[in-house]
C-alpha cells in the first residue's frame, strides 16, 4: 500500500510541476527536463512514469480537470446538506469554474492551453469534452430537479438550459481571465449569475417550505 501511495503522489507530483509551468510560461515550456527540475526530480524518474511529453500532459490534464470536479461535488453535497435552494448551488458551482482568484487564474490558464492543444490530440480532446459534458449533466440534473421541487417551471427542457447557463459561465470566465486587473470584474460575476440563474430558478422548492 505505501508504495502504491508513492506512486500515486510522484504523479501527482509531477503533474503540478507541468501546471506551474504552464501556468508561468505557457504550454511550449513543458519539456521532460523542465518538469523534472520544476518537480525535484531526475529525469529517468520522469520517464519512469511517462515514455513520452505526451503522456505527461494528458495526465496533467487529467489531474486539473479532476481536482476542479472534486471541488465542484464538494458544493453539491455541501448544498444538499445544508439544504440550500438549487440556484444557490449552482451559483457555488458555476462559480468554482471562474478564475476569481490566484489559484483558480493559474487553473484556468492551465484548462484553456490544454484545449487549445486539444484542438490537435485526440485524447486531450476527450478529456475536455468529457469535463464540459460533467458541468452541463451538472446544470441539467439540478433543472430537473428544480422541476420536481418547484424551482423550475415544468416546461423548462433541462439540457436547453444547461447549455445556455454554461455559455453563460464560460463566457464570463473568460471575461474574468481578459482583464489585467480582475477585480475590476470580479465584482459583477455573482449578481450576473444569480440573473441568469432568476431566469431558469424562477419558484422555491416545496420541500424546503412544506
Amino acid at each position: 500500500m505505501p508504495r502504491t501511495a508513492d506512486h500515486e503522489q510522484r504523479r501527482r507530483q509531477i503533474a503540478d510541476a507541468v501546471s506551474r509551468l504552464i501556468s508561468e510560461q505557457g504550454l511550449d515550456a513543458v519539456t521532460v527536463a523542465r518538469t523534472a527540475a520544476a518537480a525535484g526530480m531526475s529525469v529517468g524518474l520522469v520517464q519512469h512514469y511517462f515514455r513520452t511529453k505526451d503522456e505527461m500532459l494528458l495526465h496533467t490534464f487529467r489531474e486539473v480537470s479532476a481536482r476542479i470536479r472534486a471541488r465542484v461535488e464538494a458544493r453539491i453535497r455541501d448544498g444538499v446538506a445544508h439544504r440550500r435552494s438549487l440556484a444557490g448551488v449552482m451559483a457555488d458551482v458555476m462559480t468554482e469554474y471562474i478564475p476569481l482568484d490566484e489559484a483558480r487564474r493559474a487553473e484556468y490558464r492551465v484548462a484553456r492551453a490544454f484545449a487549445g492543444r486539444a484542438l490537435d490530440a485526440p485524447a486531450l480532446a476527450d478529456v475536455d469534452t468529457e469535463s464540459a459534458r460533467r458541468m452541463r449533466e451538472d446544470i441539467a440534473r439540478a433543472v430537473h430537479n428544480g422541476k420536481e421541487c418547484g424551482e423550475v417551471d415544468e416546461a423548462l427542457d433541462p439540457r436547453s438550459a444547461a447549455v445556455r447557463l454554461a455559455a453563460v459561465m464560460e463566457g464570463l470566465a473568460l471575461q474574468v481571465y481578459r482583464e489585467p486587473e480582475a477585480e475590476a470584474v470580479a465584482g459583477f460575476v455573482a449578481p450576473l449569475l444569480e440573473a441568469e440563474l432568476a431566469l431558469v430558478f424562477t419558484g422555491a422548492c416545496r420541500q424546503y417550505t412544506a
